[in-house]
């Protein structure tokens, strides 16, 4: 390896190799080798936050081999999910499911007794059959409406505060996880508010309730942290001064340093997830993303000055010693190899789930006329094993691609 600064480098200690043994924690719902179906309406169809929630499962955990599905229907209600539970989830075998209903349920205005009812007791009946079938259940509230958008959601967001009341208590009893989106949303919504009164920067739902990108990311950090995913990708900390070099969840070869910057190769266990320039609106408001993309780097005993930080010779930012010494998170950079590699990942899953769409709408949702009832009886699941053979190909091309590799980091001052 060259020595960037000729005559005066401190060699690091090199970290022995790790093995990649980076897993979902025992009581995540999420576990290797998972088949996991996304119930829901409009939302879950949008292919959005469910996408991010399968990005960040298949980036964190490269090895686990998980199979995703999407049940997702526009205009539905736990009415038509709980009607089609069998034929839409359980007949795909799923090791978990998760139900997002409620926002079509509560009607867009006051708060109705007998809606809520029928909504508790075609929740009820969802997480019943799936205990019965001992598959594992998250049951979350939906997101809260934006009234910055929409003048009317001023009264549909305490609507959605009274109609989803009853969810923790349901999931309680049926031995199911709930996760209270809504809440979750509320929260960063009201912040977003004080901020950005007019939604002109921080806009999640176009509309006031439909996700775009910005709110699909403020969706799946709500549902994931609210799971207690791992907040870790990797982590390592240089001590110029002392010759010292920490790891977590990756290794450290052939380091070179001193207190003008330092470089090395860095292997990781699992990649972060891409940052998307359309997220960046929602950082402030998902805790900077520090709680579930941490691909941290800190250099200690640098000189004062500003640095640069390059991963195989492309720059991916800017720091001073101060910012080093405590800590950067290199998961928010939207550019360098890590950043390529991840999003190639977004790309193929994005690729993917057009099959699964296709499968879901074209073939499991097909009703063919009582005429044709013999000929659907037998080339329905042929067709429909046919396309999940395709799914599971291209999921298998996805598990390859999300392999990290080494890289050469390089810390280097710029300016004094």
């Amino acid at each position: 390896m060259r020595r960037f600064v000729a005559g005066i480098c401190l060699l690091l200690l090199t970290i022995p190799a790790y093995s990649q043994s980076n897993e979902p924690p025992k009581d995540f719902p999420f576990q290797p080798g998972n088949r996991i179906v996304w119930q829901g309406d409009s939302t879950t169809e949008q292919y959005q936050y469910s996408t991010y929630l399968e990005l960040y499962l298949t980036t964190r955990f490269p090895k686990a081999a998980f199979t995703f599905l999407n049940a997702g229907i526009g205009g539905d209600t736990a009415q038509g999910g709980a009607n089609r539970f069998q034929s839409h989830v359980l007949n795909e075998k799923p090791n978990v499911v998760t139900i997002n209903f409620g926002m079509n349920d509560a009607g867009y205005g006051a708060f109705n007794a007998g809606a809520n009812k029928n909504y508790q007791q075609k929740t009820a009946a969802m997480l019943e059959a799936a205990e019965k079938a001992g598959v594992k259940v998250v049951l979350m509230s939906p997101n809260a409406v934006d009234p910055r958008i929409q003048d009317r959601f001023k009264l549909y967001l305490e609507t959605q505060k009274q109609f989803y009341a009853p969810l923790r208590e349901l999931a309680e009893k049926h031995h199911a996880l709930f996760v209270d989106q809504y809440a979750t949303t509320r929260a960063a919504q009201e912040k977003m508010t004080q901020d950005d009164p007019k939604a002109q920067k921080a806009k999640p739902y176009g509309d006031g309730f439909h996700t775009s990108p910005p709110g699909a990311l403020l969706m799946a950090h709500a549902i994931l942290t609210g799971l207690k995913a791992p907040a870790l990708v990797s982590d390592v900390t240089i001590d110029a001064k002392t010759g010292e070099a920490q790891t977590k969840q990756c290794a450290v070869t052939k380091p070179v340093g001193n207190t003008h910057g330092c470089e090395f190769t860095r292997t990781d266990e699992c990649l972060p997830l891409p940052m998307q320039k359309d997220w960046l609106p929602m950082l402030p408001y998902t805790n900077e993303l520090k709680d579930l993309n941490w691909y941290g780097l800190t250099v200690k005993g640098l000189e004062v000055g500003q640095y640069v930080v390059k991963i195989d010779g492309v720059e991916v930012g800017q720091y001073s010693n101060e910012q080093l010494a405590k800590g950067v998170n290199l998961g928010n950079v939207t550019t360098g190899p890590i950043h390529d590699q991840a999003q190639q990942v977004l790309n193929a899953i994005n690729g993917k789930n057009g099959q699964v769409h296709q499968r879901f709408r074209g073939v499991v949702m097909f009703q063919p006329p009582d005429w044709l009832a013999d000929v659907a009886a037998e080339r329905k699941p042929q067709e429909l094993a046919k396309r999940m053979a395709a799914i599971d190909a291209a999921q298998t091309k996805i598990n390859e691609l999300v392999q990290p590799k080494p890289h050469q980091f390089l810390v280097k001052m710029i300016q004094k």
